[in-house]
């Protein structure tokens, strides 16, 4: 694989006169986690469905895995894992039948592959129950793990810990956590933008058909106004002292706390803490306060997270 699994230029999707991908532009490296954030309708499940070869594109060019996804449609498949919204295992059957179907569907002959995905799963006490009995986070697991199978090296999660405890939630994030590091591509849809701040090396935010933003989660997080340094002072004299000297700060004299402006990068801190050194003001403590994924996502699609949740 080159060093970028997936590559979109151009990409365009439209129903009729609706246009819901319009000209999107994509590089997501290989071995890293890519989020796509976005309100509902955004075209999210649309772009996820034209990645993974489920629907044609009307526009644009599209490589996965180095392969064209309309030439070489069949090479794409075999590179990738698809995990949807909601676990899609057969609960008439244990969870290792569920494993050994995926392999018997794929042809494999190693039969460790499945045994080494209930370790891996730590799935191993619960294999040889119906997959009916699991609770939630045990069967998006068991879904998970049948993605894995066939050893994709590209994994496409849409919403992955929808309706999961937060236990097991953290339990998938590890998962996914290990994935990466052995070298996976992981793909992700959500609508948790903690899991995104988490997990993701990269995030887009999806509106109305286009990317509106794309960075690591603190790129993103430092193009927002709000981030501000707030220092605490023994006493009033030190607070008025510096209040003085640093430009635009906010005093609270019953607190004894200065609330500076400031982009929260190491540069700015330390050129605040040296503006204090310099007339030798001593704060008793400071802390960075940066906004998070949810102010971004508000202001760059005009409502919050939860708002386009519903």
């Amino acid at each position: 694989m080159t060093s970028s699994a997936i590559v979109a230029s151009g990409l365009r999707k439209a129903y009729g006169d609706k246009v819901v991908l319009d000209g999107i532009d994509l590089d997501v490296r290989a071995g890293t986690v890519f989020s796509l954030l976005g309100p509902n309708g955004a075209g999210k499940t649309t772009m996820v469905n034209v990645l993974t070869t489920l629907l044609d594109s009307d526009g644009g060019t599209v490589r996965v895995a180095g392969y064209d996804i309309a030439s070489e449609t069949r090479k794409v498949r075999a590179a990738i894992g698809v995990t949807g919204q909601f676990a899609s295992v057969d609960e008439l059957l244990s969870g290792e039948e569920n494993l050994q179907l995926m392999a018997d569907l794929l042809h494999l002959k190693d039969k460790r592959v499945v045994k080494d995905l209930l370790r891996r799963f730590d799935l191993e006490a619960t294999a040889g129950k119906l997959a009916s009995t699991y609770s939630g986070g045990m069967r998006r697991k068991l879904d998970l793990a049948m993605t894995l199978v066939g050893r994709p090296r590209i994994v496409f999660l849409d919403e992955p810990t929808t309706g999961l405890d937060p236990r097991s939630r953290r339990t998938m994030w590890n998962i996914v956590r290990e994935l990466v590091a052995d070298g996976m591509t992981i793909f992700l849809t959500t609508q948790y933008l903690e899991e995104a701040d988490q997990l993701a090396d990269r995030v887009a935010v999806l509106d109305q058909g286009r990317l509106v933003a794309e960075g690591t989660p603190d790129e993103l997080k430092r193009q927002i106004p709000g981030g501000h340094v707030r220092f605490r002072f023994a006493g009033t004299v030190q607070l008025d002292a510096a209040t003085r000297v640093l430009t635009g700060s906010t005093p609270d004299s019953e607190s004894l706390v200065l609330r500076v402006p400031s982009d929260g990068g190491v540069k700015s801190v330390r050129g605040l803490l040296d503006r204090l050194d310099e007339y030798a003001i001593d704060a008793e403590e400071f802390t960075v306060h940066m906004p998070d994924l949810d102010d971004v996502f508000l202001a760059l699609t005009g409502h919050s997270s939860t708002e386009a949740s519903k």
